[in-house]
């Protein structure tokens, strides 16, 4: 069972017990205050890691759960913390919540794959929208609607502390996994800019350590996906080619387990640069659909 480890003034981290390689060391829990207390992400069901959180609060009273996105390793746990303490769940909605109008259309045509980790019961609730408040006497927790990774992906600002809880927005261990038509890299390029805009001292990401220099990181995660986006107007100056063809190509250095979850990258970038217009789909949208320069 993870101790609580104190990250900022008032804000304890407990890490799941979930490790791999798309979760690093395990998800990150974090209970902001002591006597009324507001925990975002409650985790995966697990036996283990709510026996965890619940120690932690003590005496406390647990007013909150907020959730940043539904994917089980992050909002799964909710329903049986909330059985157990009586608080209510916050999020910005269900699954699929958000999704952009060229994600929704994606979606209704089918074919498109995806759905990797999805919590499809989750049911919050609470609605929260981008700019809504939670606060209790110790802290104030504002929302700010960040989707990319997911549709319904919240970040939390502590108000006064320049902390904010970016879930798996931005991580400092690796880029997050976007992948359609619940992840849009449209949505996610948007998402890092309106990061960029702020003035945040701290990161405390979804997995992964506390990121202490934010500007930095977002500046190269920005510049990563625009790289990636230049690798594959350069391979496909060569030829038309799908995701799954360029994936070998353009993810030569990664390990192939993880070649998967790059080819679904791969597509929301190719994707993202269709509805710029830089390239054209040669056929329906999907993971074996070649795309060419426009």
């Amino acid at each position: 069972m993870s101790e609580p480890v104190e990250v900022a003034p008032g804000v304890r981290r407990i890490t799941c017990g979930n490790p791999s390689p798309m979760t690093a060391e395990g998800t990150q829990s974090y209970l902001v205050g002591r006597r009324e207390v507001l925990l975002i992400d409650p985790g995966p069901e697990d036996a283990a890691h709510r026996a965890a959180l619940l120690a932690a609060l003590g005496t406390g009273r647990l007013a909150a759960i907020l959730v940043t996105h539904s994917h089980r390793d992050h909002s799964a746990g909710a329903p049986a913390l909330a059985a157990a303490t009586g608080a209510p769940v916050l999020a910005f909605g269900p699954h699929g919540a958000g999704m952009s109008e060229t994600m929704r259309r994606l979606a209704a045509r089918g074919g498109l794959g995806g759905g990797e980790g999805a919590d499809e019961g989750f049911a919050p609730d609470r609605l929260l929208a981008d700019g809504d408040e939670v606060a209790t006497g110790e802290a104030r927790l504002s929302a700010l609607h960040t989707p990319g990774h997911i549709s319904n992906h919240l970040c939390f600002a502590l108000e006064g502390e320049g902390v904010l809880f970016t879930g798996d927005t931005a991580m400092g261990w690796s880029s997050t996994l976007v992948s359609p038509p619940e992840g849009d890299m449209a949505a996610l390029m948007a998402s890092l800019q309106r990061l960029a805009a702020r003035d945040d001292r701290l990161y405390l990401p979804g997995h992964g350590g506390a990121v202490t220099d934010p500007r930095r990181l977002v500046a190269e995660q920005i510049a990563h996906r625009e790289a990636r986006a230049a690798a594959i107007r350069a391979a496909l100056a060569e030829g038309p080619a799908s995701a799954a063809d360029l994936t070998p190509r353009i993810y030569a250095d990664t390990p192939l387990g993880l070649h998967p979850a790059a080819m679904r990258n791969l597509l929301a970038t190719l994707i993202w640069r269709a509805e710029a217009g830089e390239l054209r789909a040669l056929g329906e949208i999907g993971p074996d659909c070649r795309f060419a320069p426009a």
